[in-house]
This record gives C-alpha cells, structure tokens and sequence, in this order.
C-alpha cells in the first residue's frame, strides 16, 4: 500500500550519467518527494561498445567520444550548480579489458567518479526504476542494452533475484538476422539460464531501453494510437508478435521516418522485436508494458527514503505540477475532499484506484489559473495527457485530461475527442464530465479560496444533489455558481438543492 499524501516535498537536483555500450547520457532530474522530472537530458551516441565481442577492447573512438561529453557533462552541471551527481557505467565498460583504463580517466579528464554496476546490480537498479514508473508492477522488468539484457522479478514494490545475459544487439553476432531460424536459436540459447528467473515472474513483461521503446513507437503509428506516450503503453502477445514481424519486413529508411525511431535503432529493431517475441514465448508473458523508467530512474529511486518511497508517485507529480501554476495549491487537495462524498461509491471507472485517480485530477484543478480564459482547457488537457508522470495507465490519464477540459470549459465536448473515445467508454467519459463540473461548481462558489470551501458542504441521495451551507452565507451562491451546480446535478441526474443549516 502506498501513502497518497504528495504534500510538503523537499525540493532538490540530482543528476544521472549513464554510460552505456551504446550512448552516453546524461539527465539532471529535479527531486520534489517522490516526484521526479528530467528538466535536461543529453546523450551522444559514442558506441563504446561496438566491436567489444572480437576485440575485448572499448571501440577506441567510441573512448574519445565518451570523454568528451563527459567533459561537456561536467562543465554543464557545474554551471547549473548540481553537486548531487551518479554516474554509472554498465556492459560494455564492465565486460572490456580496458574498462578500469577507461574510468582512470574520466576520474583525470572530467572528474568524474564512475561506479561500474555488476550485471545483478545493473538488472536491481532496471527493477526498481520499472517500480519508480508503475509501483504496483508485477512481472518481469527486461532492460535491453547495447550488450546485455537484464531480466528481474517485480513484486509488491521491490525487485527480486535478477540474471544479466549478453543479449544486447552489439552482442549479436554479425549477420546474425540473415536467417530468421539461426537468430531464434542464438537467442533461445543464451536464454535458456533465465529460464528459473523467468518462472516466477506472473504473466506481465516491462519493457526498459532504447531498442523497445522504438518498437513502441512503430506499434503506436502503425495502429495510429491518439495518445504519444510511450510509459505504460501496452500491447498484448499477439500484437507484440505483429508489430515484430513488421519491424522485420520494413526497410531501415521506413522505419526511420517514424516519429521517435532514429536510423540508428532502426537498424536494430528487426534483432529487438525478435528478442521480444522469444523472451515472450519463454516466460509465458500475456502482454508487454513499455517503461520509459529504467536503470538512471531506478538509481534515483534507490536513493531515496523508505517513507519517500511509499508515496503515490501519481499525487506527488500532480502535487508538483499544481505547486508552481496554481495561485494557491492547497486549493485542490480541498477540492478532492470536498467532492469525494458524492463520487465514492457511485463513480467506480477505475475500480479501487478510481479515488486516486480524483484525487490527482482535482489536484490539477487550478492549473489552467495563469492562462488566458481561451485557452485553459486545452492547456489544462495537454498538461495531464502529456506530463511526465509515473504511476498513471492511459486510461487513467485520459480520464484527468477530460476532467480538466469539462472544469474549463462545461459541458462543451473537446474539439478533438478521439483519445478519450478510444480509452475510456461512454460511461467513464460521462464521469469524467461530472467530476470536472463538480471542480467548475467548487471553484465558482468558493472563488477558490479553500477556507471558504469548507464552510459548505456537498452531498447526494438517490433523487437529489444537496448543497448545504449556513443560513448566513446563502448569498455566496450566485447567479454563477448556481448556474453551475444545476449543470453538475443535471450530469449526475439528480435534482438540484440548496439546504440552509
């Protein structure tokens, strides 16, 4: 169980280099509790890798590289005044016989202090950004490198007892998607250890790295999806199968005119849409969750306190968002509490997550406050499709972005609906619209000043919508505001009425 407060978080920076067989990352997160935004990412595609299964060596100018941008990287955070840093180096640096040349001089030339995970280590640190991104994930999380592949149970917020194996597609050897049957017996082979790790994983793989989140991008134009996010995005075995085989038959230069697919991992998606489908097959998994949270997340969150990590990460991010655009925070937690009476119970969209997913929702509800009236709603929209949250599923998202429409704008539909029509049915679109009216009432009756708020309250029976409010304030509900509770009671079919106490 998590704790859903968000509130009072601890402000800070931190960043993360990672450097890999492929790129060399870096990506400086703001910390606000259990929040955590990347507010500046930049890689660069060094390759250290490349070549390390012939020679044993790092790719001499992948080294050259490297270096530079972990010069580049040092100066960066030094100028933006984030002493907090962790930097980790993973296959290709752990498995080469230059490797500790290697961290000698980043250590001389940048300053940095690199830790080379283990693969047990590397696969613990996937594990728990798979948790960071979705905490009540349960299954495999398999993180796709340039040189290896970690595979790690997840259960109840922890990870389990992880394997690494030299599956990355830099570890392939060359030519090795010439024929279809001698890279499905490759693969198998060095699958075969996972095998004891894969059997008690449960029927869910998470998806971590490069390579499968371009898969992800090729599933989402090829099914033209409305909603471009690829962090708990899913598809089931079958439509795994599918979209592999397609990355399989387009041609590189296809693929590459894909929104999200560089020509580099295009040319790598044939081997990873491959590697998925037979790491399916293995551990009997029903479906693939795409996690944008792996390793570097994974290594933030490990940092954190136990009490930090127990809270929603959904809250936490509404909180964070509310905090800066909101002319007073405060305000939509009353809100979330205010309104509660009348949908627990009756709106079950989301079965036991639904209070949760109201309570982010009104959290937002003030965010549109700095904007011009035209354009609130689409703003406010936008903000819960697309800001980087952790611990939300799509569904779960449309929902909050058409909460946010109908606070701004009534009951007016959305010029373009498609995403709330192919996520949400036409009774969770219907309640989505009364919890917004519900915020649009609360906000116009109380001039959204939360002390206010509280002096009235809000409940409901089978026939009626009831305000009640002390005989000394009946005339704060004007015209507006009353206007607006007969929209709300007309959303939840019941009869508008104003009780004096």
């Amino acid at each position: 169980m998590h704790a859903l407060s968000g509130e009072n978080a601890v402000e800070h920076d931190l960043a993360v280099i990672d450097i890999g067989s492929n790129s060399v990352r870096l990506v400086h997160f703001r910390m606000e509790g259990r929040a955590l935004w990347p507010v500046f990412n930049e890689k660069t595609s060094a390759g250290l890798g490349r070549g390390l299964g012939q020679t044993g060596h790092l790719n001499p100018e992948g080294v050259e590289a490297a270096l530079r941008a972990l010069r580049r990287f040092a100066i960066l955070l030094d100028a933006k005044g984030v002493s907090e840093r962790i930097a980790l180096a993973t296959a290709a640096v752990r498995d080469a016989s230059d490797g500790p040349e290697f961290i000698m001089r980043a250590r001389n030339e940048a300053g940095i202090e690199i830790a080379v995970l283990s693969g047990e280590d590397e696969a613990r640190l996937a594990g728990m950004g798979v948790i960071a991104g979705a905490p009540d994930a349960t299954g495999a999380a398999a993180d796709l490198g340039g040189s290896s592949l970690e595979i790690v149970p997840v259960s109840r917020g922890k990870p389990g007892q992880g394997i690494t194996l030299p599956l990355g597609p830099l570890a392939a050897p060359d030519n090795l998607m010439a024929s279809r049957k001698n890279a499905r017996d490759w693969i198998d082979t060095i699958l075969k250890p996972a095998a004891p790790v894969l059997k008690e994983c449960g029927d869910t793989l998470y998806a971590v790295g490069g390579s499968w989140r371009a898969l992800a991008h090729l599933a989402i134009a090829e099914a033209d999806y409305p909603l471009r996010v690829i962090h708990q995005f899913q598809l089931s075995r079958l439509a795994a199968k599918e979209i592999a085989g397609l990355a399989s038959r387009l041609s590189v230069v296809s693929l590459t005119g894909i929104p999200g697919i560089s020509a580099r991992r295009a040319a790598m998606l044939p081997y990873a849409g491959l590697l998925l489908k037979r790491l399916m097959k293995r551990g009997k998994f029903n479906r693939v969750v795409f996690s944008a949270f792996g390793v570097r997340e994974g290594a933030v969150f490990d940092r954190l306190p136990e009490g930090v990590r127990a809270v929603d990460p959904l809250l936490a991010g509404a909180e964070a968002v509310a905090r800066p655009a909101a002319p007073s925070p405060g305000f939509g937690r009353a809100m979330a509490g205010w309104l509660e009476p009348v949908f627990a119970q009756r709106d079950t969209v989301f079965a036991n997550r639904s209070p949760l997913v109201r309570a982010a929702a009104a959290r937002l509800c003030d965010v549109g406050a700095r904007h011009h009236p035209d354009h609130r709603a689409a703003l406010a929209r936008e903000l819960a499709l697309y800001a980087p949250f952790a611990g939300v599923a799509h569904a779960e998202r449309a929902y909050m972005g058409l909460v946010l429409h109908h606070r701004y704008d009534g009951k007016r539909p959305p010029a373009d609906a498609r995403v709330f029509e192919h996520l949400l049915d036409e009774e969770s679109r219907q309640w989505a619209m009364a919890y917004g009216l519900g915020l649009r009432f609360g906000a116009a009756l109380s001039g959204r000043a939360d002390a206010l708020l509280s002096r009235f309250s809000l409940s409901a029976d089978e026939k009626h919508l009831i305000l009640s409010a002390p005989e000394g304030d009946a005339d704060l509900v004007v015209e507006r505001a009353r206007y607006r509770f007969d929209q709300l009671a007309e959303s939840l079919e019941r009869e508008p009425v104003v009780k004096s106490l």
